[in-house]
């Protein structure tokens, strides 16, 4: 499958190991944007044992990113557990051709990086644990 992004080799080995990475608690983000000049998908910041209110102040207001999130996941039975989702942030006012480039990469992101898990999310705001726990639960 063609795309209209490659993505930075090392990003994807960062992305594995970030995947199986031995996390007991906490949430650690990786956030990935797009040079828009070489068209290539790459590391914009890391973050360990971030809360979703300081992920959410990471995220530029006027520019899409992908973030890949190991989420700690309290269960209503008190498990613990710590999917791996990917949210498409996609602010509105983005510039239409931004918001193109980074929609027409994310199919391909999501599957060369096997990311199973999709949340869309346009206002940064609206992130918070009670947010994302109802939309991982549903």
């Amino acid at each position: 499958m063609s795309s209209t992004c490659d993505i930075d080799p090392s990003l994807v080995q960062k992305i594995e190991a970030f995947r199986f990475a031995n996390r007991s608690q906490g949430n650690a983000a990786l956030i990935c944007k797009i040079d828009k000049n070489k068209l290539l998908i790459e590391e914009d910041d890391d973050l360990e044992s971030v809360n979703m209110e300081e992920l959410a102040e990471q995220l530029p207001e006027n520019t899409p990113r992908y973030v890949v999130l190991s989420y700690e996941l309290k269960h209503d039975d008190g498990r613990r557990s710590f999917p791996l989702v990917f949210l498409y942030y996609a602010p509105t006012g983005v510039r239409p051709e931004l918001n193109m480039l980074y929609a027409s990469a994310k199919t391909h992101f999501q599957n060369t990086v096997g990311l199973g898990k999709v949340i869309d999310l346009q206002d940064a705001e609206v992130l918070t644990d009670n947010w994302l726990r109802a939309k991982l639960l549903k």
